[in-house]
């Protein structure tokens, strides 16, 4: 289990990057790690991973702490996401050198290779952005780390290498038990991997939970009305409200027959309810906290 309590860090005095930040993710889980761009998200990871020291607070791994923990960091593989290279390295040459630090399967990374269509004694540096992440993806995938941490993990795949990716990172989870943290703008793709998930902002995370659970508790309508209507008549809090002409889409929390009943009291042409994915929880969220207004 990796336990966050009270976590701060900054870069600039006075300017705090995370403030308080605290958090529990299980083992085995996928939890997927969003916000707004600059809120935190790469800091965090880098200090999960114990590549950076925090100002405040802790960081535990197996309830042992991860700074200068060289035992604890031999169980964490963190991919950010700008992978560091030399000049002239291989693919091959790359996985001989995480080999000296990780006990990786090779024969698992020459067949992502192969599936990637890359040739393991190509000059990485000759790669596009895209299969430069598909070589430092194989490599996590032969790693197959107790705790992964991935840094915009699609960042550059093409629609196949994410689909190899995500069934990779699921064979991880189900037969290795690895516990995986993934950062990403890409809520779609979190959506089909992830069981849990934090959103962080301002410093800290304001929103977390099991995925589906969180999902469930929330209601999208879709209705339109004869006349002008605003967000006000509707009685109750609207999580996200987007009006185009005469047709309302709302997004709210609480039981959803009694929302139905209080719109079905506004006299809507017609109303449906629409399933609610993990963008528009996101979006919710920040909207509720000010954002695009």
């Amino acid at each position: 289990m990796i336990e966050i309590a009270d976590l701060k860090k900054s870069y600039e005095k006075g300017k705090d990057v995370l403030c308080g930040v605290c958090a529990q993710i299980s083992d085995g889980s996928v939890f997927g790690l969003v916000g707004i761009n600059g809120a935190g998200k790469s800091t965090l990871l880098r200090l999960i991973a114990g590549v950076l020291k925090q100002d405040r607070g802790q960081v535990c791994v197996d309830g042992e702490p991860i700074w200068e923990n060289e035992e604890k960091k031999r169980e964490i593989f963190f991919l950010p996401d700008d992978p560091f290279y030399t000049a002239n390295v291989t693919a091959a040459g790359l996985a001989e050198m995480y080999a000296s630090v990780y006990d990786m399967d090779k024969r698992v990374f020459l067949t992502y290779l192969e599936k990637f269509k890359l040739n393991e004694k190509t000059p990485i540096r000759n790669f596009s952005k895209g299969m430069k992440r598909q070589v430092f993806v194989s490599l996590a995938l032969a790693i197959a780390p107790k705790y992964l941490l991935l840094d915009e993990a699609f960042d550059g795949l093409d629609p196949l290498a994410r689909l190899v990716f995500k069934r990779g990172l699921v064979s991880l989870v189900e037969e290795k038990g690895t516990t995986v943290i993934i950062s990403s703008h890409s809520l779609r793709e979190l959506e089909d991997i992830c069981d849990s998930y934090g959103i962080l902002d301002h410093g800290q995370i304001t929103c977390s939970g099991e995925l589906v659970k969180d999902l469930e508790k929330l209601h999208k309508f879709q209705m339109a009305f004869d006349r002008e209507i605003s967000k006000e008549e509707f009685g109750f809090e609207c999580m996200s409200f987007t009006k185009t002409g005469r047709v309302v889409q709302i997004i709210a929390k609480g039981d959803a027959e009694a929302i139905a009943t209080k719109i079905e009291a506004l006299q809507p042409l017609f109303v449906e309810e629409i399933e609610v994915d993990f963008e528009e929880l996101f979006i919710g969220e920040v909207e509720a906290r000010g954002y695009l207004q």
